[in-house]
């Protein structure tokens, strides 16, 4: 049944893993940061690999690189191109990566499911970790709330009352490190990226109210991986191809909302009928 036995904790860890990606997509998507959100993730699987090489649990290899990659591209992208930076960090993990992949023939497997998740595979013992660390970066984000929001949305004025863009920029970036650790091993590099990205996005063509954005933002992700997994669920079809199809279709109805809002402003109020 779709809702006994293993498919529990699916359900479960998915939702922890909708409600983080929705929470810091939405500084993601108005920070302009996609490349970064799309960078960490994917070097992360470098850490992984070579903490399975060396015998130590993945989970810890992914965060350390993940960390590792945020720092550099904060650091490095201070006084350079932030994107070249970034695809630099990108580019480095991913041969690193490569490296330790081609140490051990008995890795292919692991990698797969770091790519593209295994949310229907999750253990028991997966639960407890995964709300530990989505407690943590959530209320990582909500002692950081008011300077990151003005340092997102109005980096002139936060600079004006004392708040470092640098420092706001190095504080996102580790938030974003400790999503990735948590959300990788459950719904893979790929899929973390297009649903941190695909509901805040969308949720933002919707309205213009932070707090009221990232209520949507984390609807629209519960929204997706459970339509997700129910349709997966059904037709044996793959989870990812559900959670980046319904990613996609929400930031299209998230524009096509925004276009129509925008059309109905321009018309021209009716003119009164002469009397």
């Amino acid at each position: 049944m779709m809702f006994e036995g293993f498919m529990v904790n699916a359900w479960e860890v998915a939702s922890i893993v909708a409600v983080v990606a929705g929470v810091v997509g939405f500084f993601t998507v108005l920070r302009g940061a996609a490349f970064a959100a799309h960078s960490i993730p994917n070097g992360s699987f470098a850490g992984a690999a070579g903490a399975s090489l060396v015998g130590l649990g993945t989970l810890f290899g992914l965060g350390v690189f993940a960390f590792a990659g945020a720092l550099g591209i904060g650091l490095l992208g201070r006084r350079g191109r932030h994107d070249a930076v970034t695809a630099l960090m990108l580019v480095m993990m991913l041969a690193l990566g490569a490296l330790f992949v081609s140490f051990s023939s008995e890795y292919a497997p692991e990698v797969y499911s770091l790519l593209f998740g295994e949310v229907l595979g999750i253990s028991a013992n997966a639960v407890l970790p995964t709300l530990l660390l989505g407690i943590l970066c959530l209320l990582v984000v909500a002692i950081l709330y008011r300077p990151l929001m003005l340092s997102s949305a109005l980096p002139e004025v936060g600079e004006a009352r004392g708040i470092s863009a640098f420092a706001m920029e190095l504080a996102f970036l580790g938030v974003l490190a400790l999503a990735t650790t948590m959300t990788v091993p459950v719904v893979g590099t790929l899929l973390i990226f297009s649903l941190m990205i695909g509901a805040p996005a969308a949720a933002r063509s919707f309205t213009d109210r932070p707090a009221v954005a990232m209520a949507l933002s984390v609807a629209f992700a519960l929204a997706i991986v459970w339509f997700a997994i129910a349709a997966s669920y059904e037709t044996n079809w793959p989870v990812g191809f559900f959670v980046g199809t319904a990613s996609a279709a929400a930031f299209v109805l998230g524009r096509v909302w925004a276009y129509a809002r925008a059309r109905m402003g321009r018309r021209p109020s009716a003119r009164p009928s002469p009397s």
